[in-house]
């Protein structure tokens, strides 16, 4: 059975829907809700625009895992806002969107639209579990959108299996659809690469250094000579041979060299999970019950969602047919 499953990284959407909306819009009771409100119409528009069979809304359970900060203590740490021992630190997030964020769970379970997290792991393993088969959601799927503007998720496009990124940095009104002709145009690499290209690259917004001299251009032209991470590694210790490629200047085999430490843990902090256990989810699109219609109304009353609400209701109410 034919299916096009669409993945949506929650919280890359709903920051962007904060800053995308004034703050001036607030329900009668005084809460902020636009970032309830601009979610809502994103959604709207991706499911008109690219009619999926079956939505996920997947969740930030731990958006900072101990296990990633334990292999990478710098990893997201300037985003930290209170340290909890043993537990999920608390991230730096406007306070008018924190409130929202219990309206947002309760907005999309109201639609009918499933919430994925997985404890200790970021919406991004959920994500890649999904799109790479590792956990039911729809039953056979052909076809996988996934919806972010983290670049990290490059590395999960696959143009055999049919999984691309829309991605949202420019914006909803110029979405870009990421494959893997984009990323070789774009970056020189391909999606196998991704995860080597980053973690050369580096990433301030991650907090993930990076290897010190070398940036985008000069690691996809390596990764184009050694093929992979462990190839240019090699022919920086000297293991490599003559086949490995081109030989490395002096000054590069010392950066390579001088940042070994962060090279033997950085792929595994960049990598998305693929093999979570996140159970059987039903993530089917079908038209909502009159229940669900009626629990909406109070809802959009309550919250002032107005035709943002309308506009997710006719598109969800009506999706893409399923092929039999």
């Amino acid at each position: 059975m034919a299916k096009r499953l669409m993945l949506l990284d929650t919280a890359s959407l709903y920051f962007r829907a904060f800053y995308g909306v004034p703050e001036s819009v607030h329900a009668p009771d005084g809460t902020p809700v636009n970032a309830v409100r601009g979610l809502l119409d994103m959604i709207a528009r991706l499911v008109t625009e690219f009619e999926p069979d079956a939505l996920v809304a997947c969740w930030d359970d731990a958006w900072r895992p101990r296990w990633r900060v334990d292999l990478i203590p710098s990893y997201k740490a300037h985003r930290v806002a209170e340290e909890v021992p043993g537990g999920v630190d608390i991230e730096v997030v406007p306070e008018n969107l924190t409130l929202q964020l219990p309206v947002i769970r309760e907005v999309l379970e109201t639609f009918d639209i499933a919430i994925v997290g997985a404890a200790d792991h970021e919406a991004d393993d959920v994500i890649g579990t999904l799109a790479s088969g590792g956990s039911p959601a729809t039953g056979a799927t052909t076809a996988v959108d996934i919806v972010t503007g983290d670049r990290d998720l490059f590395q999960l496009v696959d143009d055999d299996a049919n999984v691309r990124v829309i991605y949202t940095a420019r914006g909803m009104s110029r979405l870009e659809l990421v494959t893997g002709s984009v990323l070789r145009s774009k970056y020189g690499v391909d999606a196998r690469q991704y995860v080597d290209f980053a973690v050369l690259r580096g990433d301030a917004s991650d907090g993930l250094p990076g290897v010190a001299g070398i940036g985008e251009k000069t690691a996809a032209t390596l990764l184009g000579q050694y093929g992979s991470l462990e190839g240019l590694r090699a022919a920086a210790s000297g293991a490599g041979g003559d086949s490995s490629g081109p030989s490395l200047s002096a000054s590069l085999r010392a950066k390579l060299v001088a940042a070994s430490d962060y090279l033997d843990v950085a792929p595994r902090v960049v990598s998305v999970v693929r093999t979570l256990d996140l159970g059987p989810i039903d993530a089917t699109l079908r038209p909502l019950s009159p229940a669900s219609r009626s629990h909406i109304a109070t809802l959009a009353s309550r919250w002032a969602l107005g035709t943002s609400a309308t506009r997710a209701l006719a598109a969800l109410t009506s999706p893409a047919p399923t092929p039999t």
